[in-house]
Parts: structure tokens; sequence; C-alpha cells
């Protein structure tokens, strides 16, 4: 994704409480038998860049979402309970969820009543007994409110829950879900998902996976889901409005799905139509698509970004105001993403490389293939051209953002250098290894880590083990080095090695980066 939230809230230290039950906490027996004292879990897993994000002490398996949509009013708030289903990694007195919405009402733990203080936007879980080592244990959430912002391009923090004239729809990545529901919101922690939205009649309901049910009730409509591979919760998608549900027929086994706007299913329906096509094309390259469904769903407004959300990418009308050679392969981009960033997550947000490189890999490989290059990227023909272009701006773009694999803050997290930085470290391993190895890299990389979220470090051993060569020196200088190492069998090509010989008459970074294809994005 091109944009990130903006800073966290002032109110990160206000402490409210929300419900008090004096609890019982003794000690409880560890997986040998012997006693632990319980503890509290960790206020975040120790990111890098989001040290608060996510929490310690648990694996969450499986949360089921009851969303109620009281009217059709797309800037109405959403009231919702959410039961997360988790084990336990240590004896916990206590654990965390993320949580920055309105407010929350009862919570349970176990069917019993739970104590739970909002502490910025971490939700504090005291339950009535401590949980044991290893125990599996639900909580439940209720009363939970949301409330949708007006999308501003200019205004990161506006997208996580959004409305626009037709409905309401999601994009909270890679901090921004739990504006929407209590969870453990960070991608190291993925589970499984079912969906229960209750809305008006007339009004469509769509989240990610397969829909399971249409139940009309009255004068109202639920909808249910199922995404049974595991999600991070950065990538839940839950869109609700003036929809129509466009059916296409299936690829090798896929149902494809598109979500549009009714009054412009007319206009958009044969451009993601393309969709199928490029399921068969990212198919061969990489393999088995990871997941039962996919599809596209659009909204009307000028979003900034096209986000990867599970089994249903997201597209604002504003990408398709430009040629075809600028909407189809960030289309492409999207698709990409079920592989590399939804099957197989980052381990931490600095690994977002992962996603983005091979994103924009197959992104540009994508538009050589269907003769866009040239549109796609202002001017570059072959996707070697584009890496040498990247090649000689690298050494600027490490500077000014860190290496590839170690951006320098997540308010710079998706930075030029993730998406166009990762791709030519890619060009670089295949140039080292040769296509064929490159290939099996790929393959190898999404079957081995399918549905689990994997580091850098991980990439780089499999390369060595897959491709035969001691990788590690190489890819390390390549993804954490500070200038820009020697291009495989390219000995002409040369890095810049001075920051000013890159900028333009302002000596803005903006200006530095023009004729890269880095101002063309509008993929996430």
């Amino acid at each position: 994704m091109t944009r990130i939230r903006a800073a966290r809230r002032a109110a990160a230290t206000l402490v409210v409480a929300v419900a008090i039950v004096a609890p019982s906490l003794p000690s409880t027996a560890g997986a040998a038998g012997q006693q632990v004292s319980p503890s509290p879990g960790a206020p975040g897993v120790g990111d890098r860049l989001y040290p608060r994000l996510g929490n310690g002490g648990y694996d969450a398996l499986h949360y089921s979402l009851r969303l109620r949509y009281a009217t059709r009013s797309p800037a109405q708030a959403v009231q919702g309970t959410v039961r997360m289903v988790a084990r336990s990694t240590k004896a916990l007195s206590r654990f965390n969820l993320d949580f920055g919405g309105t407010r929350v009402g009862r919570v349970l733990v176990d069917g019993r009543a739970a104590r739970a203080v909002r502490v910025g936007e971490e939700l504090v879980v005291t339950p009535a007994r401590a949980i044991a080592e290893g125990a599996p244990f639900v909580v439940v959430v209720r009363r939970f409110r949301a409330t949708p912002t007006t999308p501003d391009p200019f205004q990161p923090s506006s997208t996580s829950f959004f409305s626009t004239r037709d409905g309401s729809a999601t994009a909270g990545q890679p901090d921004g879900m739990h504006d929407v529901f209590p969870s453990n919101d960070h991608p190291r922690d993925k589970a499984a998902f079912a969906f229960r939205i209750d809305v008006p009649r007339g009004t469509t309901a769509v989240a990610n996976g397969v829909l399971t049910g249409v139940q009309p009730r009255g004068r109202r409509t639920v909808f249910t889901y199922r995404q049974q591979q595991p999600m991070a919760t950065e990538l839940t998608q839950v869109a609700v409005g003036a929809f129509r549900v466009v059916r296409r027929d299936p690829v090798d086994g896929v149902r494809v799905r598109d979500v549009v706007p009714r009054r412009l299913v007319a206009a958009y329906d044969r451009r993601l139509a393309v969709e199928r096509q490029q399921l068969r094309w990212m198919r061969e390259r990489v393999g088995d698509y990871p997941f039962d469904t996919y599809g596209s769903l659009l909204v009307d407004t000028n979003l900034g970004f096209a986000l990867e959300t599970q089994t249903l990418s997201l597209f604002d009308t504003q990408l398709f105001r430009q040629p075809r050679a600028g909407w189809e392969p960030v289309m492409l981009h999207e698709l990409a993403h079920q592989w590399f960033g939804n099957s197989v997550s980052p381990r931490q947000w600095s690994d977002v490389w992962v996603n983005e490189g091979h994103a924009t890999w197959y992104e540009l490989s994508y538009a050589a293939d269907r003769g866009q290059l040239r549109g796609h990227t202002g001017g570059f023909r072959t996707v070697e051209g584009t890496m040498r272009r990247v090649y000689e701006g690298s050494d600027f773009l490490r500077s000014e953002f860190g290496p590839v694999a170690r951006p320098r803050s997540g308010d710079e997290l998706f930075n030029p250098h993730v998406y166009y930085g990762g791709a030519l470290a890619l060009f670089a391993l295949r140039q080292q290894v040769g296509v064929g190895a490159f290939r099996r890299i790929e393959q190898e990389w999404v079957r081995r880590y399918q549905g689990r979220s994997a580091s850098t470090r991980d990439f780089i051993r499999l390369s060595s083990e897959v491709s035969g060569q001691p990788l590690d020196r190489f890819l390390t200088a390549w993804l954490y080095g500070s200038t820009t190492p020697p291009m495989p069998g390219r000995p002409n090509w040369q890095a810049s090695p001075a920051r000013a010989s890159l900028r333009g008459s302002s000596g803005s970074a903006l200006d530095a980066l023009r004729g890269l294809p880095l101002l063309h994005r509008h993929g996430g």
C-alpha cells in the first residue's frame, strides 16, 4: 500500500474502564504439570516499526464478526460483536486486544464477565480466571462501535473504514483495522474468519471469502461469509451498500466475483473482467491460486491507492481514469499480492518488501508481456531498462528511505524503495541464479509458507536451499546494505554515487525520482 496511517491518536494515554469484575488469578499448571505464575501478555508483538501493534501471549485462531448496519446511510456507525478463539502461549493473568474504535460494551472470557480497560488503542482484558499456558480460550467483545469517515487521499487514517455515496468499505493496512473491531492486529498472527452482516433489505453486504448464506428476515437481510484460509486482520474487507455482485465463470476452479456500485456496472464490467486472464497468467508463473475465490471491489471515490484485501482487491474509480496501460498492470499487482503478502504474510512490517517487491516485479513483467510497459512506466520499453533506471537511482533511494528490508520508520513504510528496490533485488537474484532457479524459488516460497507469516531471513534461506548457491551474503547486501551492490552480469550498470546528481532544481526527493517509474504508482 502506498500510504500509511497518520500518527496515533493524542488520547494514547487515556484510560477508560469498560467493565469491572474482581478477578481471581491463582497459579496455573504449565505444559509439564509444574505450577506457573500467570503474568500479563505483551501489549505488542515487538515489531520494529510498530512496537505497540499486535499482542503477545496468545495465538488467535478464529474470528467471528457479527455486524449490524441499522440503516442504508453510508455514513452510519456500525455496531458489532466479535468472538475470538485463541490459544495461550504462556500462562496469562491478562492480555490485550488492539482497538481504536468508538466504544466497546461487555467483555467475556470463556463465558465469564471480564474486566476490560481502554488504554489508548489497547483493550486490556483481565479474565475472571487465569489462562493456563497452551490452553484454548474464547473472548467475546459485545457492542463495539465503529464510525466510517470520508476518504481523503491526504489523510491516511481516513480510509481504515470509509464511506462513499454508495456505501462503506474497509482498507486497514497496515495498522488501521483495529479501528473497526477488536483484534490482534498484526500479520504475524493470522486466523480464519466468519462474517455475519445484518443489513436493511435491498442492501448488499460482502466480505472476504465465500458466501455461505443470504437469509431474508422481514425488512432486513443477513449475509454470511467464510474465509477458511488464515488471514491477517489488516486484509479484512467488509463492504455494505448499493452494490451489485457480478459473478463470472470460474478459472481453474477459482470462483470469480466483482462488487461494483449498481449505477456503474455497465461502465466497468468489461474492464474488471481482465482478472480472469490475469489469474491464469499468475498461476502459470507461481502455482495454484491459494484461496477459493477472487474478485475486485470498486468504490466511487479517490483513495489514492489500490489494496489487496484478501480474495477481494479494492480499487477506486480514480484509477480507471488512466489509459489501460495505467490500470491493468495495477490490477495484476493486487492479484499478485494474494500469493505474496496475503497467503504468505510478512513476519514483521520491515519485511513488507517481500510483498511489494514481488507484486511490483510481476506488475512490470505483466505490463511488458502485454505490450503496456512503456505506457505504464512513462517511457521504459523493457523490464531490464526499467530495472537499470532504478539501479541508477538506488543509492539515492537507500539514503532517503533506508535499505530495502529495513525501512527507516512506520511513517515511510510504503516508500518507493520497498516497491522498486524490492523488485530490483529480485531482478538481481534472477541474474545470479538463472531464470529456471528463480522460478523454482518463487514457487517454493508460496508453497512452503502458504497460510503463514515469513521473514526476509526465511526468504534468504529458502533461496539458498532451492538454488543450491550460498546466497546469504549476496542477498543480505541487496536487502540490508546502505549502498547498491554490483548487478550480476551487468558490469556497465552504475549507481549514481551522489544524491546531488539525482536532485532536481528544487532539491526535493520528488524531483530526484523524476524519470523513474516510481511516480506512476497507484497500487498498494
